[in-house]
């Protein structure tokens, strides 16, 4: 008899055992909706953060170059030397964005931070480009396999109002060098333009006293 009632205690005490209660179906059912709707605000979140940097210039990767600038037009707002100049959009942080011609060298303006003086033909290579599109509305044409160049600038052909492109009248006008450390789709024709610029003695091939040469 009392190995009987031995097992009817033990057999008891395993029914008062009770397992935590698990989350009823309504909470979660509940609890995934929560879920749900807070990834679904921070992807819309992130998503308007990333189209806001885009648009002003945040993101500085290369579908984001071609898109913003490949084909757009817009004002030269400032002129930095022969070669280089800055136009009205934003680009990471900055109120606009400075561009490099593609496929051209003019010589160095003076830099007396480093102790430099200008290249010769350096400041009429400067006024040259400044007459030509300082305030003006230009548009850019970039080379897929390469946006940027030194310094984070866009490199790109400017084409000026009249369709003609800057980079080549300031290499007709002698004053500026064919650069072919890179390729490029105009490279053959600005070589054709360097050496007829050459063979004409304009600018850097002939006018010693550096004269801004009337290239119409």
């Amino acid at each position: 008899m009392s190995s009987n009632h031995g097992a009817s205690g033990h057999r008891s005490a395993r029914r008062r055992v009770r397992r935590p209660a698990g989350p009823s179906p309504d909470g979660f059912v509940r609890t995934r909706a929560v879920r749900r709707i807070v990834v679904v605000i921070v992807a819309v979140i992130a998503l308007s953060a990333l189209s806001w940097a885009d648009h002003h210039g945040w993101l500085l990767y290369q579908g984001s170059d071609w898109r913003r600038y490949d084909g757009q037009s817009f004002v030269v707002t400032r002129v930095i030397d022969g070669d280089t100049i800055e136009v009205d959009a934003p680009d990471g942080g900055r109120a606009t964005t400075r561009v490099r011609l593609w496929g051209i060298d003019t010589p160095e303006k003076a830099d007396p931070r480093a102790g430099r003086s200008a290249e010769p033909f350096a400041d009429a290579a400067t006024e040259f480009t400044r007459q030509q599109c300082e305030q003006k509305t230009v548009r850019l044409m970039l080379e897929s396999h390469r946006m940027r160049g030194r310094f984070n600038r866009i490199v790109a052909y400017v084409e000026l109002p009249d369709g003609l492109l800057l980079n080549e009248r300031l290499l007709a006008a002698g004053l500026a060098r064919a650069d072919d450390r890179f390729d490029h789709r105009m490279l053959e024709r600005f070589n054709l333009i360097a050496v007829q610029a050459k063979r004409d003695k304009v600018g850097l091939w002939g006018d010693v006293e550096g004269r801004i040469p009337n290239v119409e």
